[in-house]
Protein backbone atom coordinates (compact mmCIF):
# COMPACT_ATOMS: atom_id res chain seq x y z
CA UNK A 1 0.00 0.00 0.00
CA UNK A 2 1.40 3.39 -1.01
CA UNK A 3 2.42 5.61 1.86
CA UNK A 4 0.35 8.76 2.04
CA UNK A 5 2.06 12.10 2.59
CA UNK A 6 1.02 13.81 5.78
CA UNK A 7 -0.41 17.24 5.09
CA UNK A 8 1.06 19.76 7.53
CA UNK A 9 -0.89 22.63 9.06
CA UNK A 10 1.26 25.11 7.13
CA UNK A 11 0.54 23.40 3.81
CA UNK A 12 -3.16 23.40 4.62
CA UNK A 13 -3.04 27.12 5.44
CA UNK A 14 -1.26 27.80 2.18
CA UNK A 15 -3.88 25.81 0.27
CA UNK A 16 -6.63 27.91 1.87
CA UNK A 17 -4.71 31.09 1.07
CA UNK A 18 -4.29 30.27 -2.62
CA UNK A 19 -7.91 29.16 -2.86
CA UNK A 20 -8.92 32.58 -1.48
CA UNK A 21 -6.82 34.25 -4.19
CA UNK A 22 -8.48 32.12 -6.83
CA UNK A 23 -11.95 33.02 -5.59
CA UNK A 24 -11.13 36.73 -5.54
CA UNK A 25 -9.98 36.53 -9.15
CA UNK A 26 -13.09 34.59 -10.10
CA UNK A 27 -15.56 36.84 -8.27
CA UNK A 28 -13.96 40.27 -8.70
CA UNK A 29 -11.81 39.73 -11.77
CA UNK A 30 -8.58 40.81 -10.04
CA UNK A 31 -5.56 38.72 -11.14
CA UNK A 32 -4.17 36.46 -8.42
CA UNK A 33 -0.64 37.64 -9.11
CA UNK A 34 -1.60 41.27 -8.48
CA UNK A 35 -3.18 40.44 -5.11
CA UNK A 36 -0.21 38.24 -4.22
CA UNK A 37 2.21 41.10 -4.92
CA UNK A 38 0.22 43.48 -2.72
CA UNK A 39 0.16 40.97 0.15
CA UNK A 40 3.89 40.24 -0.28
CA UNK A 41 4.69 43.96 -0.12
CA UNK A 42 2.62 44.32 3.04
CA UNK A 43 4.32 41.36 4.71
CA UNK A 44 7.79 42.72 3.89
CA UNK A 45 6.90 46.10 5.41
CA UNK A 46 5.56 44.43 8.56
CA UNK A 47 8.48 41.97 8.89
CA UNK A 48 11.18 44.65 8.56
CA UNK A 49 10.11 46.10 11.91
CA UNK A 50 11.49 42.98 13.58
CA UNK A 51 14.85 43.66 11.93
CA UNK A 52 15.34 47.30 12.78
CA UNK A 53 13.78 48.48 9.54
CA UNK A 54 16.63 47.02 7.48
CA UNK A 55 15.82 45.82 3.98
CA UNK A 56 16.79 42.21 4.48
CA UNK A 57 13.31 40.63 4.36
CA UNK A 58 11.81 39.23 1.18
CA UNK A 59 8.50 37.55 0.45
CA UNK A 60 7.69 35.34 -2.53
CA UNK A 61 4.09 34.43 -3.34
CA UNK A 62 3.61 32.44 -6.54
CA UNK A 63 -0.05 31.45 -7.10
CA UNK A 64 0.84 29.24 -10.07
CA UNK A 65 3.44 27.14 -8.21
CA UNK A 66 1.66 27.53 -4.85
CA UNK A 67 4.81 28.94 -3.23
CA UNK A 68 4.53 31.22 -0.19
CA UNK A 69 7.81 31.99 1.59
CA UNK A 70 9.11 34.79 3.79
CA UNK A 71 12.85 34.98 4.47
CA UNK A 72 15.30 37.29 6.20
CA UNK A 73 18.84 37.22 4.79
CA UNK A 74 21.62 37.76 7.37
CA UNK A 75 25.34 38.10 6.80
CA UNK A 76 27.54 35.43 8.43
CA UNK A 77 30.27 37.07 10.60
CA UNK A 78 32.84 36.08 13.22
CA UNK A 79 31.56 38.69 15.66
CA UNK A 80 28.00 39.96 15.61
CA UNK A 81 27.82 43.77 15.88
CA UNK A 82 24.34 44.23 14.43
CA UNK A 83 21.97 41.44 15.50
CA UNK A 84 19.38 42.69 13.02
CA UNK A 85 21.50 42.02 9.94
CA UNK A 86 24.29 39.70 11.13
CA UNK A 87 24.53 36.15 12.46
CA UNK A 88 27.39 34.17 13.96
CA UNK A 89 28.97 31.28 12.09
CA UNK A 90 27.80 28.81 14.70
CA UNK A 91 24.18 29.91 14.53
CA UNK A 92 24.26 30.10 10.74
CA UNK A 93 25.71 26.57 10.44
CA UNK A 94 22.78 25.18 12.44
CA UNK A 95 20.36 26.70 9.91
CA UNK A 96 22.35 25.90 6.76
CA UNK A 97 25.82 24.29 6.76
CA UNK A 98 26.58 25.90 3.38
CA UNK A 99 26.04 29.38 4.81
CA UNK A 100 29.66 29.68 6.03
CA UNK A 101 30.92 29.32 2.48
CA UNK A 102 28.16 31.47 0.99
CA UNK A 103 28.64 34.26 3.51
CA UNK A 104 24.94 34.59 4.21
CA UNK A 105 22.00 32.61 5.47
CA UNK A 106 18.29 32.87 4.64
CA UNK A 107 16.17 32.48 7.74
CA UNK A 108 12.69 31.19 6.92
CA UNK A 109 9.95 33.13 8.70
CA UNK A 110 6.37 32.09 9.37
CA UNK A 111 4.01 34.29 7.25
CA UNK A 112 1.24 33.80 9.82
CA UNK A 113 3.32 35.75 12.34
CA UNK A 114 2.74 38.91 10.35
CA UNK A 115 -0.86 38.31 9.41
CA UNK A 116 -2.39 40.53 12.09
CA UNK A 117 0.18 43.28 11.60
CA UNK A 118 -0.44 43.25 7.87
CA UNK A 119 -4.18 43.37 8.42
CA UNK A 120 -3.89 46.32 10.82
CA UNK A 121 -1.19 48.40 9.17
CA UNK A 122 -1.64 47.63 5.49
CA UNK A 123 -5.39 47.27 5.08
CA UNK A 124 -5.85 50.68 3.49
CA UNK A 125 -2.91 50.23 1.13
CA UNK A 126 -4.15 46.81 0.11
CA UNK A 127 -7.68 48.08 -0.49
CA UNK A 128 -6.30 50.95 -2.51
CA UNK A 129 -4.28 48.50 -4.56
CA UNK A 130 -7.37 46.40 -5.19
CA UNK A 131 -9.32 49.50 -6.25
CA UNK A 132 -6.50 50.46 -8.60
CA UNK A 133 -6.58 46.99 -10.11
CA UNK A 134 -10.33 47.16 -10.60
CA UNK A 135 -10.07 50.61 -12.18
CA UNK A 136 -7.24 49.41 -14.42
CA UNK A 137 -9.29 46.45 -15.53
CA UNK A 138 -12.33 48.63 -16.19
CA UNK A 139 -10.18 50.99 -18.24
CA UNK A 140 -8.69 48.15 -20.29
CA UNK A 141 -12.11 46.55 -20.76
CA UNK A 142 -13.74 49.72 -22.07
CA UNK A 143 -10.71 50.76 -24.14
CA UNK A 144 -10.94 47.45 -25.97
CA UNK A 145 -14.53 48.41 -26.91
CA UNK A 146 -13.91 52.07 -27.76
CA UNK A 147 -16.15 53.24 -30.65
CA UNK A 148 -18.10 50.00 -30.33
CA UNK A 149 -21.66 49.03 -29.48
CA UNK A 150 -22.29 47.36 -26.14
CA UNK A 151 -25.31 45.89 -24.38
CA UNK A 152 -25.85 47.32 -20.91
CA UNK A 153 -28.11 46.44 -18.00
CA UNK A 154 -29.87 49.37 -16.34
CA UNK A 155 -29.24 49.12 -12.59
CA UNK A 156 -31.03 52.32 -11.60
CA UNK A 157 -32.07 55.79 -12.72
CA UNK A 158 -30.87 58.73 -10.63
CA UNK A 159 -34.10 60.56 -9.65
CA UNK A 160 -32.34 63.95 -9.50
CA UNK A 161 -30.17 63.94 -12.62
CA UNK A 162 -31.97 61.35 -14.75
CA UNK A 163 -28.62 59.65 -15.37
CA UNK A 164 -28.80 55.89 -15.91
CA UNK A 165 -26.42 53.74 -13.87
CA UNK A 166 -25.47 50.76 -16.03
CA UNK A 167 -23.64 47.48 -15.65
CA UNK A 168 -21.57 46.33 -18.63
CA UNK A 169 -19.71 43.02 -18.30
CA UNK A 170 -19.71 43.43 -14.54
CA UNK A 171 -18.35 46.99 -14.71
CA UNK A 172 -20.37 50.04 -13.67
CA UNK A 173 -20.80 52.98 -16.04
CA UNK A 174 -23.07 55.99 -16.40
CA UNK A 175 -25.26 57.06 -19.30
CA UNK A 176 -25.83 60.81 -18.75
CA UNK A 177 -29.31 62.20 -19.29
CA UNK A 178 -27.96 64.43 -22.07
CA UNK A 179 -26.79 61.33 -23.98
CA UNK A 180 -30.20 59.66 -23.76
CA UNK A 181 -32.64 59.93 -26.63
CA UNK A 182 -35.26 62.65 -25.97
CA UNK A 183 -38.61 61.23 -24.81
CA UNK A 184 -37.15 57.72 -24.62
CA UNK A 185 -38.13 56.01 -21.36
CA UNK A 186 -35.33 53.92 -19.81
CA UNK A 187 -36.33 51.85 -16.80
CA UNK A 188 -34.48 49.83 -14.19
CA UNK A 189 -34.00 46.27 -15.39
CA UNK A 190 -33.89 47.19 -19.08
CA UNK A 191 -31.21 45.94 -21.45
CA UNK A 192 -30.15 48.72 -23.81
CA UNK A 193 -27.57 49.31 -26.53
CA UNK A 194 -25.01 52.03 -25.87
CA UNK A 195 -22.18 53.45 -27.96
CA UNK A 196 -18.73 53.97 -26.42
CA UNK A 197 -17.82 57.47 -27.58
CA UNK A 198 -14.49 57.67 -25.75
CA UNK A 199 -12.52 56.23 -22.83
CA UNK A 200 -10.11 58.31 -20.78
CA UNK A 201 -7.94 57.59 -17.76
CA UNK A 202 -8.38 60.05 -14.89
CA UNK A 203 -7.20 60.28 -11.28
CA UNK A 204 -10.52 58.74 -10.27
CA UNK A 205 -10.24 55.85 -12.70
CA UNK A 206 -11.65 55.15 -16.15
CA UNK A 207 -13.98 57.83 -17.52
CA UNK A 208 -16.23 56.16 -20.04
CA UNK A 209 -18.36 58.35 -22.27
CA UNK A 210 -21.46 56.45 -23.36
CA UNK A 211 -24.22 57.62 -25.67
CA UNK A 212 -27.55 56.63 -27.17
CA UNK A 213 -27.67 59.79 -29.31
CA UNK A 214 -24.33 59.52 -31.14
CA UNK A 215 -24.47 58.75 -34.90
CA UNK A 216 -21.93 55.99 -34.26
CA UNK A 217 -24.62 53.97 -32.52
CA UNK A 218 -26.70 53.83 -35.71
CA UNK A 219 -23.61 52.99 -37.75
CA UNK A 220 -22.77 50.03 -35.50
CA UNK A 221 -26.38 48.84 -35.58
CA UNK A 222 -26.23 48.71 -39.38
CA UNK A 223 -22.95 46.79 -39.20
CA UNK A 224 -24.74 44.28 -36.98
CA UNK A 225 -27.83 43.93 -39.17
CA UNK A 226 -26.26 44.19 -42.65
CA UNK A 227 -23.58 41.56 -43.40
CA UNK A 228 -22.46 43.46 -46.50
CA UNK A 229 -21.50 46.44 -44.32
CA UNK A 230 -19.79 44.25 -41.75
CA UNK A 231 -17.63 42.50 -44.36
CA UNK A 232 -16.80 45.75 -46.19
CA UNK A 233 -18.75 45.12 -49.39
CA UNK A 234 -20.87 48.17 -48.64
CA UNK A 235 -19.35 51.26 -47.02
CA UNK A 236 -21.11 53.84 -44.88
CA UNK A 237 -19.75 57.10 -46.27
CA UNK A 238 -21.58 59.60 -44.06
CA UNK A 239 -24.20 59.76 -41.36
CA UNK A 240 -26.18 62.57 -39.72
CA UNK A 241 -28.65 62.20 -36.91
CA UNK A 242 -31.21 63.97 -34.78
CA UNK A 243 -31.60 61.35 -32.10
CA UNK A 244 -35.11 60.11 -31.52
CA UNK A 245 -36.43 61.72 -34.69
CA UNK A 246 -34.46 61.06 -37.89
CA UNK A 247 -31.17 59.70 -39.23
CA UNK A 248 -29.73 59.99 -42.72
CA UNK A 249 -27.25 57.39 -43.91
CA UNK A 250 -25.18 57.56 -47.13
CA UNK A 251 -23.95 54.19 -48.40
CA UNK A 252 -21.77 53.15 -51.33
CA UNK A 253 -20.42 50.05 -53.03
CA UNK A 254 -17.65 49.93 -55.61
CA UNK A 255 -19.44 47.04 -57.33
CA UNK A 256 -22.16 48.63 -59.53
CA UNK A 257 -24.05 45.34 -59.52
CA UNK A 258 -24.69 45.63 -55.77
CA UNK A 259 -27.69 47.67 -54.64
CA UNK A 260 -26.22 49.26 -51.52
CA UNK A 261 -29.45 50.98 -50.47
CA UNK A 262 -31.56 47.88 -51.06
CA UNK A 263 -29.16 45.70 -49.09
CA UNK A 264 -29.43 48.04 -46.09
CA UNK A 265 -33.22 48.08 -46.28
CA UNK A 266 -33.35 44.28 -46.55
CA UNK A 267 -36.11 41.94 -47.77
CA UNK A 268 -39.46 43.63 -47.08
CA UNK A 269 -37.57 46.20 -45.01
CA UNK A 270 -36.54 43.62 -42.40
CA UNK A 271 -33.04 44.95 -41.78
CA UNK A 272 -33.84 48.62 -41.43
CA UNK A 273 -37.02 47.85 -39.47
CA UNK A 274 -34.99 45.94 -36.87
CA UNK A 275 -32.85 49.05 -36.37
CA UNK A 276 -35.87 51.36 -36.27
CA UNK A 277 -37.36 49.12 -33.58
CA UNK A 278 -34.14 49.29 -31.54
CA UNK A 279 -34.24 53.09 -31.90
CA UNK A 280 -37.89 53.21 -30.75
CA UNK A 281 -39.33 54.38 -34.07
CA UNK A 282 -36.63 56.80 -35.22
CA UNK A 283 -37.00 57.41 -38.98
CA UNK A 284 -34.06 56.39 -41.17
CA UNK A 285 -33.34 57.66 -44.68
CA UNK A 286 -30.85 55.48 -46.55
CA UNK A 287 -29.42 57.23 -49.61
CA UNK A 288 -26.86 56.46 -52.29
CA UNK A 289 -23.53 58.25 -51.87
CA UNK A 290 -21.98 59.99 -54.86
CA UNK A 291 -18.72 61.87 -55.34
CA UNK A 292 -20.70 64.20 -57.58
CA UNK A 293 -22.00 66.88 -55.16
CA UNK A 294 -25.12 67.65 -57.23
CA UNK A 295 -26.14 63.99 -57.21
CA UNK A 296 -25.29 63.53 -53.53
CA UNK A 297 -27.27 66.60 -52.41
CA UNK A 298 -30.26 65.47 -54.45
CA UNK A 299 -30.11 62.03 -52.80
CA UNK A 300 -29.60 63.52 -49.34
CA UNK A 301 -32.84 65.51 -49.53
CA UNK A 302 -34.83 62.25 -49.71
CA UNK A 303 -37.73 61.58 -49.33
CA UNK A 304 -38.28 64.78 -51.32
CA UNK A 305 -37.84 64.60 -55.11
CA UNK A 306 -35.26 67.09 -56.37
CA UNK A 307 -35.51 68.62 -59.85
CA UNK A 308 -32.00 70.09 -59.96
CA UNK A 309 -29.02 71.12 -57.84
CA UNK A 310 -26.84 74.08 -58.75
CA UNK A 311 -23.47 74.78 -57.13
CA UNK A 312 -23.33 78.39 -55.94
CA UNK A 313 -19.91 78.37 -54.26
CA UNK A 314 -17.12 75.86 -53.71
CA UNK A 315 -15.67 77.73 -50.71
CA UNK A 316 -17.76 77.89 -48.63
CA UNK A 317 -19.76 75.00 -50.03
CA UNK A 318 -23.15 76.42 -50.98
CA UNK A 319 -25.68 75.04 -53.45
CA UNK A 320 -29.26 75.65 -54.60
CA UNK A 321 -31.73 72.76 -54.82
CA UNK A 322 -34.96 73.10 -56.77
CA UNK A 323 -37.95 70.94 -55.90
CA UNK A 324 -41.57 70.82 -57.09
CA UNK A 325 -43.82 73.20 -55.16
CA UNK A 326 -45.71 70.24 -53.71
CA UNK A 327 -42.40 68.82 -52.37
CA UNK A 328 -41.18 72.06 -50.79
CA UNK A 329 -42.30 71.41 -47.21
CA UNK A 330 -41.08 67.80 -47.45
CA UNK A 331 -37.64 68.91 -48.64
CA UNK A 332 -37.34 71.46 -45.84
CA UNK A 333 -38.86 69.17 -43.21
CA UNK A 334 -40.46 69.91 -39.87
CA UNK A 335 -38.65 72.95 -38.41
CA UNK A 336 -36.06 72.57 -41.16
CA UNK A 337 -34.96 69.11 -40.00
CA UNK A 338 -34.70 67.41 -43.41
CA UNK A 339 -32.58 70.08 -45.10
CA UNK A 340 -30.47 70.49 -41.95
CA UNK A 341 -29.63 66.76 -41.79
CA UNK A 342 -29.00 66.69 -45.55
CA UNK A 343 -26.56 69.59 -45.19
CA UNK A 344 -24.75 67.83 -42.37
CA UNK A 345 -24.64 64.58 -44.35
CA UNK A 346 -23.16 66.18 -47.48
CA UNK A 347 -21.13 69.02 -46.02
CA UNK A 348 -22.96 71.52 -48.25
CA UNK A 349 -25.17 74.45 -47.23
CA UNK A 350 -28.39 73.83 -49.15
CA UNK A 351 -30.81 76.55 -50.19
CA UNK A 352 -34.20 75.09 -51.11
CA UNK A 353 -36.15 76.75 -53.94
CA UNK A 354 -39.43 75.81 -55.62
CA UNK A 355 -39.24 74.61 -59.20
CA UNK A 356 -41.16 77.70 -60.38
CA UNK A 357 -38.32 79.88 -59.19
CA UNK A 358 -40.55 82.47 -57.46
CA UNK A 359 -39.70 81.49 -53.88
CA UNK A 360 -36.63 83.22 -52.49
CA UNK A 361 -35.58 84.87 -55.76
Amino acid sequence: MARQKKVTKKENNNAEFFEALRLMEEERGIPQQFIAEKIADAIVVAARKDYGGNEIVSCVIDPEKKIFTVTARKTVVDEVLDPYTEISKEAAAEIDPASIENGFVDIVLDPRKFGRVVAQNSKNNFRQGVREAERGQALAEFQSHNKELLTAYVEKIDPKTGNAILTISGKEATLPKIEQVPDEVIAEGDHIKVYVVDVKETDRGARVMLSRTHPGLVKRLFETEVPEIFDGTIEIKAISRQAGSRTKLAVWCKDPEVDAVGACIGPKGARVNAIVEELKGEKIDIVKYSENPEEFVAEALSPAKVVSVEIQSEEPKVCKARVPEAQLSLAIGNKGQNVRLAAKLTGWKIDIHPESGFFGE
